[in-house]
């Protein structure tokens, strides 16, 4: 837990991520596409990236990829994020977060 809050303190976006789920995909571009530059964690391909998938699943993500947080702050998974776009809030959290500028 305490190395999962020192990879995602002092960063705007976190995104943790496996290179072979298509929604990891989806949500990083659309982060891309935002403009927002995240920090991407690909738990498939760092070292101790099932540690930090078991972190993760104990906060309650399930599925524990992709999972974002903005601004330190657990955000959750796909379906939080994409509701939060529709819902036309996700942008004025990344704008708080200091993520994006314009």
């Amino acid at each position: 837990m305490e190395k999962l809050q020192k990879m995602i303190s002092d960063k705007s976006v976190v995104i943790f991520s496996k290179n072979s789920c298509c929604m990891s995909h989806t949500i990083k571009t659309l982060f891309l596409d935002f403009g927002v530059n995240p920090t991407i964690y690909e738990l498939d391909e760092i070292t101790r990236g099932k540690e930090i998938e078991q972190a993760l699943a104990q906060l309650g993500c399930s599925p524990t990829v992709p999972v974002v947080f903005i601004g330190g702050q657990l955000v959750g998974g796909a379906n939080q994020v994409m509701s939060l776009h529709l819902n036309r809030s996700l942008i004025p959290m990344l704008k708080r977060a200091g993520a994006l500028w314009v």
